[in-house]
């Protein structure tokens, strides 16, 4: 029960971030400003790739940037951010 009132947290930030226009959406991009060491925390979807997830785990560690994989499939990782498709890894900004 207490998992579920976390990751209701994480809904609550992305959708907060978004309003304020502080989320980029797409693991190229994420990773790219990862690199750049410009993001604060990222979110990954339940059924990511495994290359993707080990490639954003390696660069947060680098840069001590928070990583949370969230319960939720990227295609309702879509529905959360109001997008028409579906989203594997967001980052903030």
């Amino acid at each position: 029960m207490a998992k579920e009132k976390a990751i209701d947290a994480n809904v609550e930030e992305i959708k907060k971030l978004l309003k304020e226009d502080k989320i980029i959406m797409g693991s190229k991009i994420v990773i790219k400003n990862l690199r750049k060491n410009q993001l604060k925390k990222i979110f990954i979807a339940d059924n990511c790739n495994v290359e993707t997830i080990s490639d954003i785990e390696q660069y947060c560690k680098i840069n001590n940037t928070e990583f949370v994989k969230l319960n939720y499939p990227n295609d309702e990782l879509g529905v959360i951010c109001k997008k028409p498709f579906a989203i594997s890894v967001i980052g903030i900004i």
